[in-house]
């Protein structure tokens, strides 16, 4: 009996023995599938890091053209502005030109002992720039039509009416 004890001790020893090397087995198994595991989950990790870094990068980047096109639309939206304002003044100036060109029917010629000094819209502004020019602020007289005008070289400063198109004495 003793060596039937011993043999199926030996059997349950071995088959404890199979038993525990297949769980070794098993366990080793599981190990590679987690080492595995592992070592993918380190990979994505690394990918997801690059990833968030190439985001942030990118995040950085669309800020800064962000603010850089602020700027840009606020320095547009002045000249906007801008340009509007100079549109409106444009049209003002042209106004104002249209009604003096289709008033203005004559110039005003400054002549400085005879000689042509400068030409004026009116005979006012041809009368200051005599008077810039040194000339008395009283004294002005004018021509009286039809009557004969002296001669230019004794006249020290003249301003005389003259018709758009035609030439000087």
């Amino acid at each position: 009996m003793i060596t039937l004890i011993r043999t199926r001790t030996l059997d349950d020893l071995r088959s404890d023995l199979t038993n525990r090397e297949a769980d070794a087995r098993a366990a080793r198994s599981k190990a590679e599938q987690h080492e595995l595991e592992r070592d993918l989950a380190t990979t994505a990790a690394n990918r997801a890091g690059t990833t968030v870094e190439e985001l942030r990068a990118a995040l950085t980047r669309a800020t800064q053209d962000a603010a850089r096109l602020e700027g840009e639309l606020e320095t547009l939206r002045a000249q906007s502005l801008l340009d509007t304002e100079d549109r409106q003044a444009l049209r003002t100036l042209l106004r104002t030109t249209r009604k003096q060109n289709s008033r203005a029917d004559r110039v005003y010629v400054l002549f400085h002992h005879g000689s042509l000094h400068s030409i004026h819209p009116t005979a006012e502004a041809a009368e200051i720039a005599a008077e810039a020019e040194g000339a008395p602020r009283s004294g002005w007289t004018t021509h009286t039509p039809g009557a004969a005008l002296p001669p230019a070289r004794e006249v020290i400063w003249r301003v005389q009416p003259l018709p758009f198109g035609t030439t000087t004495p």
